[in-house]
């Protein structure tokens, strides 16, 4: 087994199976997520184009040594025998109109088989419950059945991928404390910009020796630094749901920040990953790589060789760490996924009214479910 890297590269970069920029071609992908150039950890979903994202990587792969790289996988969205919702797209494998627990079991292993195939692999280095409903954080058999795939050499090591939006705050450290002897790794959004809510889940992640890869460090692309004021995104593109202004927005705390990023010999990306990695638990960062649109725009190879070449020694003190949360501190600024105090209604699959044993969960760790979860 080979442990993630301290940067990774995830199949929803280069724009082909979810929109970020714009979509380059399949060589100049599979030449992207080839490990090399100082990143040597990889990391795909069965779900991404139906298994073509697995497949994509598979080709990339190819005659590079097994014990080179990292290979991380995730399952979790039955597109198999579930119907797609539009943008909202498979359903999780654990809706009850699909199977009951019974079943869950044999789905996760088959998924999990059926990817590695397409991967041309025989093992995962590492396999995430892909982003989990309610059930999925909770139900003793879905964890029974993921510890069964490390058991029997289908993977290394096991975690959980909250998402896709931001939230499940108190699901994901309920999650933890149940099964914490079991789960070797979460992923979470985090981000000098967007430090709320996922700085909330790390003292609990550490405290139970859950190692944590974050996602979304390049705040949609503000710290490539050529996303620039005035730029229009493509229809379709998922940066789209981020509200009006939020590039210029972001472009002006970018300026607050470079100071710091100068005086510690950093680029803007390479800053964001620092800063995550300074936080306690947090291992591994996988920014998206873009290819922004128009003649002035970083070609995304030159941003893997830049996410590559970041520097191995943390550069950031505690002061400088302090100093961009506070430039960056975004808490309360949006509806968060989960169980919320703000829900209402039935329960969905990205979101469910607050329990008590959840409020509970929040008390122990001084979150206020009412205070620090909410829009303001």
């Amino acid at each position: 087994m080979r442990r993630p890297g301290r940067t990774a590269i995830g199949t929803w970069s280069g724009g082909r199976f979810l929109r970020f920029g714009e979509a380059i071609d399949e060589q100049r992908l599979e030449a992207l997520l080839r490990p090399g150039e100082g990143i040597d950890t990889v990391l795909t979903a069965d779900a991404y184009g139906q298994g073509e994202a697995d497949q994509a990587l598979g080709r990339a792969l190819a005659g590079v040594p097994r014990d080179k790289y990292s290979l991380l996988g995730a399952v979790g969205h039955d597109f198999y025998e579930g119907e797609r919702d539009g943008p909202k797209g498979f359903p999780r494998f654990t809706d009850p109109r699909l199977r009951g627990p019974g079943e869950y079991a044999d789905y996760l292993r088959m998924a999990t088989e059926r990817s590695l195939g397409r991967l041309g692999a025989d093992r995962f280095d590492l396999l995430l419950l892909h982003n989990p409903d309610r059930i999925g954080y909770t139900s003793e058999v879905v964890w029974d059945a993921m510890a069964a795939l490390r058991e029997d050499g289908l993977t290394g090591q096991i975690g959980v991928a909250p998402g896709p939006a931001n939230g499940f705050t108190l699901d994901l450290i309920d999650c933890i404390e149940r099964f914490g002897e079991r789960i070797d790794w979460a992923m979470i959004i985090l981000n000098p910009f967007e430090p709320w809510p996922g700085e909330l889940c790390l003292d609990a992640a550490a405290r139970h020796g859950v190692s944590v890869i974050t996602r979304v460090v390049d705040y949609g692309g503000i710290f490539w630094g050529d996303l620039r004021p005035g730029a229009e995104l493509a229809q379709g593109d998922h940066r789209a749901f981020r509200p009006p202004g939020w590039i210029e927005a972001g472009v002006e705390k970018l300026e607050q920040v470079m100071p710091i990023a100068e005086r510690a010999r950093l680029t803007p990306i390479q800053l964001a990953c620092q800063w995550n990695l300074a936080h306690p638990a947090v291992e591994c960062v996988v920014p998206t790589l873009i290819q922004e649109a128009g003649p002035d725009a970083c070609p995304i190879e030159a941003k893997k060789v830049e996410l590559g070449r970041m520097p191995a020694e943390l550069r950031l003190g505690e002061e400088d760490v302090a100093a961009i949360r506070a430039i960056g501190d975004n808490s309360g600024c949006m509806p968060l996924k989960g169980a919320s105090p703000a829900h209402e209604g039935e329960e969905r699959p990205d979101g469910w009214a607050l329990s008590e044993e959840l409020a509970a969960v929040g008390a122990r760790w001084d979150i206020d479910p009412a205070r620090d979860l909410v829009a303001t």
